[in-house]
């Protein structure tokens, strides 16, 4: 669990990492470079889901060392499917990330939503219904190691 106290925004306890994979923590339905070890230590500290449609049909050769639970979605209702993933483990104690359209509802009502203008860029969708937009998958995940950048990004 990750405990995060930020001045003016919510003291929160987060047990769960929503990750959507292509243009999030994938390219092409490749894993990004230097992501493994990210996932790796956050996996002792929550409980990680990749959630995707598969469009490349590559998610679990790519994932398939990382302690991680993979949550496959039809690519009929996306959005919702991703929302009542959220709902299902806890929005409360969940940080989602992620960039496109089929990830507003999701980063929206997660304790703290976070888009990504990954290579693939983000909607404006994606963007308005995050607490934090940054610019790199490698730093979003950083956040939850490091909280004092989250603080730091969300205090009043």
């Amino acid at each position: 669990m990750i405990s995060i106290a930020i001045p003016g925004y919510g003291n929160y306890e987060i047990k769960n990492l929503v990750l959507d994979y292509n243009g999030t923590i994938a390219e092409d339905g490749r894993l990004i470079s230097g992501i493994g070890v990210l996932l790796h230590e956050l996996s002792e500290l929550v409980e990680i889901y990749v959630i995707t449609a598969d469009t490349f049909g590559t998610v679990e050769n790519e994932l398939r060392e990382f302690p991680i639970r993979i949550h496959k979605i039809s690519s009929d209702n996306e959005q919702a499917d991703k929302l009542e993933l959220l709902k299902a483990i806890g929005p409360e104690s969940t940080v989602s990330i992620g960039n496109g359209n089929n990830d507003a509802m999701m980063l929206r009502e997660s304790a703290i939503g976070i888009c990504v203008l990954g290579s693939e860029g983000c909607s404006k969708k994606a963007m308005d219904s995050s607490d934090i937009l940054i610019k790199d998958v490698r730093h979003a995940l950083e956040l939850l190691m490091k909280t004092n950048r989250l603080k730091a990004t969300l205090r009043y």
